[in-house]
Order: C-alpha cells, then structure tokens, then sequence
C-alpha cells in the first residue's frame, strides 16, 4: 500500500494533535503537514503542550515525517502554497473556530474559520487535479453533532434531515457538508464528514463542560447545570473519535464502495459518538467521583454545595444521541469507552497536569 501524504489542520487543537499522534506511530504515513493558527480561544499553552508532545514523539520515533506550519485557514495563498510544495494525498480538516455560545458573541470569527477557511480548502483539493494530476485522494472534515438543532427524532440518524440548526456554529457545520457535497458533485472530489458527538478526555478543551466543571470544583466555584438538570449528552472519548478517523483514512476501499451503493458522487457523512446519553446531572456525579479518587478533590467534597440548577442556554439542545449504523455498517466500528472510564482518564491527567505541577513548582 502506498504511504499517504496526509495534511491535518486544527493540528495543535484537541482532536488533531491526538490523531498527528496516531498518524505519526503509522506505518502508512509518509509525511504528516500540521496547521494551526493557535487561537487565544481558549489557553494557548494548552495548544503549545500538545505540539510540544507530538515534537517529542515524533523525535522518540527518529521520524522526519512531522511538519508543523503556522498559519490560518483563511488565508488562501498559504493554503494553495502548502497543496502545491506538500500535494497532499488526504487532508482532514479539523480546523474551526468551536463552541455552540461563543457563536453568539463573536460571529465574525465562526464565518471567518469555518466558512471561509473551509471554501479555502475545497478549492485547493478542487485544483489538486489540475494539469492531470492525481490529486487528492480523501477529503475528510469534522462536522458536529449540533447540524441536529432542533430534529425530534432520536437517536440521530445520518439519514435525517437537519434544516433547523439554533446557533451560528450549527450552520457553518451543516454548510460544510453543503459544500462538500456541491464539490463533490462537481469535482468529484471523495469527501466524508464526521459529525463528532461531545468529545472529551485528557487534554481537552477547556471551554467543554467537563474541564470547565472542574476548573470550578478545585476552586470551591459553583457550576451551572442547564436546563435544571433535565439535559442528556452522548459523551464520546478521544481514543473513540481517533480509532474512527484512522479506519477511514487507510480504508479507502470501504469508502469508494459506500459512495457507489449511496449514489454517484463520492459523499458520506457519519455519525461518531457513543450512543449512549448520559444524563448531566449523573455525568457531574462520575466526574466528581473520579476527581475524588485521582485526588483532584478531597474525599470529603460535597457536591451539592457546588451545583445550581439554571434555565438551558441559548443554542442548546435538550437531549444528542448518535445513531451510529453507518459507522458500523462501514468500518466495523462503534464507540464504547464507557464515560467512567473515559474521565477517570481525564481526571488523572488533570492532577498530573495541573495539581503536581503547581506542587513542583511551590516546592522548587
């Protein structure tokens, strides 16, 4: 099998330095060109530790295959200039500005990222096949599981129709895969959108619900739980999303034969997530039990000291639940990192990463 060239934007953010890590320990990979603009979104210290554990496993490795670029989606001439020098072979755009409420507070930045940035990208892999070349071989971009809006049908099917998003973030997604279908359709660039269902786990985002809930706890804060309490998400653990995408990367045969089955252009979106809701008021309870026993908190913590009950938010939804059959008809997988597991995981990290660093440092 031919080594692919595979360029990853969004390659410093949560989900894309973990899947440059994967790629990176691949045997079919070639070489791997990481974008990033390092948005001040959220802490860019955050985005530096993870570059800074992919230059030191790709260093462990003796790899000369990692090449990181600093740059924006948005701008075009460096886009185009990095598929004429690199041409890729896949590129997994991962890139975007997230994060359903900030939307409503500075718009400007999710049409910048995510329409823009992403018209950017369907125009170089449209002109990858210029002069005869063979171009790209696999667009695959995030989509999210917010293009739901406001659909009662649950669990959420990839066949549903998704016309009523209720925040600016929901619209730019369902515009990508608007996009990717017109492109596809016209240029016969291969495209999958993956519609990610709450991602979480060590090294997330902080703006995400869990991070930010325990930010709060540590410092004795009370936190918000929206909707009072009435709220199910479908929590999905980092190594999930990361297994899902690396099928779809080196099972191009799957793909092509999906595509052919569905209709005439090369077009799949799929749902990732663990199709298992959990209600936030028994999430918050796991997460305070797994902080407790990595030490995070004290085993005397009261938990309802520190929680109030609120209205739901503007841009929220009630209830995601992913139907994951096409994943599963596909690729022959689906999500089951249960969500204990997945933030005991995430609460000994936090400890590591934050508590025993701020232990050092008091004693140093």
């Amino acid at each position: 099998m031919k080594k692919k060239r595979i360029f990853v934007t969004g390659a410093a953010g949560f989900i894309g330095s973990n899947l440059v890590m994967a790629l990176l320990a691949s045997d079919g990979v070639e070489q791997i060109i990481g974008l990033d603009n390092l948005s001040d979104y959220y802490d860019v210290s955050l985005k530096d530790e993870r570059l800074k554990r992919i230059n030191e496993f790709s260093q462990k490795l003796f790899s000369d295959k990692w090449v990181f670029i600093k740059g924006s989606l948005a701008d075009k001439s460096l886009i185009d200039s990095i598929f004429e020098t690199y041409q890729p072979d896949v590129v997994i755009n991962l890139a975007a500005q997230a994060g359903v409420r900030y939307s409503i507070k500075n718009p400007d930045a999710y049409i910048e990222a995510n329409v823009l940035g992403f018209y950017n990208i369907l125009e170089a892999c449209r002109h990858s096949y210029d002069d005869g070349k063979s171009g790209v071989e696999h667009l695959i971009y995030a989509s999210s599981s917010s293009v739901y809006g406001s659909n009662a049908n649950i669990p959420y099917s990839v066949e549903d129709k998704v016309d009523n998003p209720v925040s600016l973030y929901a619209a730019t997604k369902k515009s990508n895969e608007l996009f990717a279908h017109a492109y596809s359709k016209l240029y016969g660039i291969p495209s999958t959108g993956l519609r990610f269902f709450t991602v979480y786990g060590p090294a997330g985002r902080p703006d995400m619900a869990y991070f930010g809930f325990t930010d709060k706890l540590v410092k004795g804060e009370t936190i918000n739980i929206f909707n009072y309490g009435n709220c199910q998400r479908d929590f999905t653990y980092i190594d999930d999303i990361i297994e899902g995408i690396m099928r779809i990367v080196f099972n191009s045969s799957n793909f092509e034969k999906s595509s052919r089955e569905s209709s005439d252009v090369p077009y799949r979106v799929y749902n990732i997530g663990n199709s298992s809701p959990e209600n936030l008021l028994d999430f918050v309870t796991i997460l305070k039990e797994e902080l407790v026993t990595a030490k995070v908190l004290p085993e005397d913590f009261e938990l309802n000291k520190h929680i109030k009950l609120v209205p739901m938010q503007p841009g929220d939804v009630e209830k995601t639940f992913a139907d994951t059959s096409a994943l599963e008809k596909d690729y022959g997988f689906k999500p089951e990192t249960s969500l204990r597991a997945g933030l005991r995981e995430f609460a000994q990290w936090y400890y590591q990463f934050f508590m025993q660093a701020n232990l050092s440092d008091s004693i140093d």
